[in-house]
């Protein structure tokens, strides 16, 4: 949840304000980023290969009123198709979060999205941050993950399935390379990381004062350097 609100927050603030994007959401999983999307005007299209997921988006967008269900498609699919299916300049915005840490090399899907974004398009990424790796394991006493993170951009996820990280300025390079160069970054989960996904929940109050941290926190430095995710914003 926290790093949903974040993302909403960070990429409001680089999105033209009152303009309707055609936008792609890589990977939209239940479809939040989408139907908030859709919500405030955009028209959106979603993609993801898992069934079980895709049916909870499904189910979220049936509960939304006409307007806005008219705004979204869900297809089954994944990043690596989007050039098949969607010609050049076909998007103002594309969404790839949490989709390249599953990815063993993700720049063959990175050059097909740049492709379908039009000129001046955005490009969000969410990443875990290759450069703070071993905070994670550091800080939950894991020493021998602590120690292999820190010359390595894998590791296994909550899930227990193996990942990867990337490096800010790696994959700022790509993205130059593919003429979408980076306009701006954030860090997603600085200080919540850690904790445990049964934690009990915080009243409103005290979620407010997190969020207003946390997103304070990722804007700047030193703090958005150690945060479990990077939110990169690339435009074309």
């Amino acid at each position: 949840m926290v790093r949903q609100e974040l993302v909403t927050r960070q990429l409001a603030e680089q999105l033209t304000r009152g303009v309707a994007l055609r936008v792609l959401d890589v990977g939209c999983a239940e479809g939040t980023q989408a139907l908030r999307l859709a919500r405030a005007g955009h028209f959106v299209t979603g993609i993801d290969p898992d069934q079980g997921t895709l049916g909870l988006a499904h189910q979220a967008l049936c509960a939304e009123p006409p307007e806005v269900r008219e705004r979204v498609q869900l297809l089954t699919g994944d990043g690596h198709q989007v050039g098949r299916w969607f010609g050049p300049r076909s998007f103002d915005l594309v969404l790839c979060h949490g989709t390249l840490m599953s990815l063993p090399d993700p720049e063959p899907m990175l050059a097909s999205v740049a492709r379908i974004l039009a000129p001046g398009g955005l490009l969000s990424l969410l990443v875990r941050n290759g450069d703070a790796l071993a905070m994670r394991a550091g800080l939950t006493g894991d020493w021998r993950a602590c120690q292999e993170s820190f010359d390595s951009t894998r590791y296994t996820n909550r899930l227990g399935l193996p990942a990867r990280a990337d490096r800010l300025a790696e994959l700022s390079g790509t993205l130059a390379g593919f003429a979408v160069p980076v306009r701006h970054w954030y860090g997603v989960r600085v200080f919540t990381d850690t904790m445990p996904d049964e934690a009990a929940p915080v009243d409103g109050r005290q979620l407010a004062q997190l969020l207003d941290a946390e997103e304070r926190a990722g804007k700047q430095d030193p703090y958005r350097q150690v945060a479990a995710l990077l939110h990169v914003v690339a435009e074309k």
